[in-house]
């Protein structure tokens, strides 16, 4: 993926940066192109090689119109949880470092929805807020809106997600306390006719 100066562009666990100019840089004998990006969140200069843009996940930000769907997404009471520490940690790492906004929506739903429970380990909060931040910081650059009135939005779509999520196992739970007498009934009549068809032979 090439870029052009004034992009704006997502480095994975930096957020957003811009692209200020493309130049070419000899070192220890080898010269190639590299992208300086300015991170909008603490104004630093970062110097990515052109030719490891994929490597690193660089990206361009997200439309108006892809907004609209990560907020439907964070409302839409689908959350995964590990109950092992290692694993959902591992899985949530490895979404972050993938730098794809879903992906940290995915991460920061699960482990807000996770903190309403249970007290959160610190690497783990220190991931909920790196989410939270990053998916803030990214929208209120694609829609120019104050970071927050942002996250406003991203906390009442949070609520929505979680209110959605409760009511859905509470559905699973009573449909489950519906077929329990279901079976048990069948279950008597399919011993009753065995013990019918016994006496009859």
């Amino acid at each position: 993926m090439t870029f052009q100066v004034g992009d704006k562009v997502i480095y994975p666990n930096h957020g957003l940066g811009i692209v200020e100019r493309i130049e070419e840089k000899t070192i220890l004998g080898t010269t190639c192109g590299f992208f300086h990006l300015r991170i909008v969140s603490n104004d630093t200069t970062v110097l990515v090689p052109v030719a490891n843009v994929d490597g690193v996940g660089l990206r361009k930000a997200i439309t108006d119109d892809e907004v609209e769907r990560l907020f439907s997404l964070l409302g839409d009471g689908k959350i995964d949880n590990h109950q092992n520490w290692k694993g959902r940690f591992k899985d949530n790492s490895d979404k972050m470092r993938t730098g794809s906004i879903y992906d940290m929506a995915d991460v920061l739903k699960s482990l807000t929805f996770l903190s309403k429970s249970k007290s959160l380990s610190f690497r783990e909060k220190r991931m909920l807020d790196r989410a939270k931040a990053l998916i803030i910081s990214e929208i209120s650059e694609v829609i120019r809106e104050k970071a927050l009135a942002v996250e406003e939005r991203v906390d009442q779509a949070l609520e929505k997600c979680f209110v959605v999520k409760a009511r859905n196992m509470a559905r699973t739970a009573a449909r489950a306390k519906i077929a329990k007498p279901v079976k048990a009934v069948v279950a008597v009549e399919a011993t009753a006719t065995r013990r019918a068809a016994a006496r009859a032979s």
